[in-house]
């Protein structure tokens, strides 16, 4: 597992955080750590690709603006 850390857009409340730790937690393998408004940090696959962490949330319309390792 890998520590990621993403920076979000669009996030105003806390439905947005709840809808966020969600979909997360939805993706196989990843666990969700810590998501607040503006970012959210949560452990990964080694081999999840950055492109699938950040599509789910862009398709629900939470632009990612970083990916931190």
């Amino acid at each position: 597992m890998r520590e990621v850390t993403l920076r979000i857009g669009n996030m105003h409340c806390d439905s947005c955080v709840r809808r966020v730790s969600q979909r997360l937690g939805k993706l196989s393998g990843v666990k969700v750590g810590e998501v607040r408004i503006g970012a959210a940090r949560m452990q990964a696959p080694e081999e999840m690709p950055d492109e699938t962490l950040v599509g789910a949330l862009e398709e629900m319309g939470y632009p990612v603006t970083a990916v931190e390792k």
